[in-house]
């Protein structure tokens, strides 16, 4: 028999964690720990920007936005799958997988976002050190952060309104731990040749611009840095892109990967793991990579965590 096509669809059905129920309480202690991890570390990195006066710089709010969006994208995608695992119930509302599909795109979106305009940042303080202060005005630095995130909030509404179109099958599995966009067309009855399009367009525009614009302004960094009399002078400013390099070849190394498993492995069950690890990763390891490489946060976080008696 045929499936079923059904426009008005109550809930979908995510993939487990795991088949074998012993392995279902470590699953979940694992990932709830990975969870607070991330949560307390960004946390503690946004605390440090806000409480030092020292970090009152483009570069560190640049670096606090980044950290309440890997709190935002880790939130939207870890405690569903907690309460499926503890449940043992893997439906989700098809509403609440609308929104999921809306944050996941939105906060990834912002993600790569954030890291070219961080680029750019020490591109700035790089290339023309002299006229930093003036280039990376208050304006200029909240005008980065606001403009990319309206274009991407527009964006992940157009695709949540052209998945609500969609009409689907009674196969309502959705081969991930949690809603994605691709995954759930995929699983649709109705022409999705528009919603691929869409697809395609904004991979290209939210991914594949800002990385260009990565590597165009680190070609200019390391070519400046070449030019420097000075090795120490170059150590210190290659030193202050180390952390930023770090994170963008965690985040798009994982990205890649994803690409890498879909494309090459008929497993879903793999697929669906690395796509996990894409959103899970890169926001836990990311205030460890900047507090352990940047003297300047691990100076502001003993100061901040040598005040919280205070603060509490």
């Amino acid at each position: 028999m045929e499936p079923r096509n059904d426009t008005h669809v109550s809930d979908f059905l995510l993939m487990r964690v795991t088949e074998n129920p012993e392995l279902q309480f470590p699953l979940f202690i694992l990932f709830v720990s990975m969870y607070l991890v991330t949560i307390l570390g960004n946390l503690l990195i946004i605390l440090a920007v806000i409480y030092d006066s020292h970090l009152h710089t483009p570069m560190y709010f640049f670096l606090s936005n980044l950290s309440i969006n890997d709190i935002c994208l880790s939130t939207t995608t870890i405690p569903k799958m907690l309460v499926n695992i503890q449940t043992q119930n893997q439906s989700i509302a098809y509403t609440g997988c609308l929104a999921q599909i809306c944050f996941v795109l939105i906060f990834a979106s912002l993600e790569s976002s954030l890291l070219a305009v961080m680029a750019y940042d020490r591109y700035v303080a790089i290339c023309h050190p002299l006229r930093y202060t003036v280039i990376m005005n208050s304006h200029l630095c909240g005008l980065l952060i606001l403009l990319p995130l309206f274009i991407i909030i527009v964006d992940a509404l157009m695709h949540s309104l052209m998945v609500l179109h969609l009409s689907f099958c009674t196969e309502l599995e959705i081969p991930l731990f949690f809603c994605e966009v691709v995954q759930v067309i995929k699983i649709a009855c109705s022409d999705t040749l528009i919603n691929n399009i869409l697809i395609y367009f904004a991979t290209s525009v939210f991914g594949g611009i800002p990385l260009c614009g990565i590597i165009f302004s680190y070609t200019k960094i390391v070519s400046s840095v070449l030019r420097m009399p000075s090795a120490g002078t170059k150590y210190k400013a290659f030193s202050t892109c180390g952390s930023h390099l770090s994170v963008v070849s965690l985040f798009y190394g994982t990205g890649l990967g994803v690409y890498i498993s879909s494309a090459l492995t008929s497993s879903s069950r793999n697929t669906a793991v690395v796509s996990m690890m894409y959103t899970v990763v890169p926001q836990m390891m990311n205030p460890f990579i900047y507090s352990l490489r940047n003297r300047d946060m691990k100076g502001a976080l003993r100061k901040l965590i040598s005040r919280m008696p205070s603060l509490l």
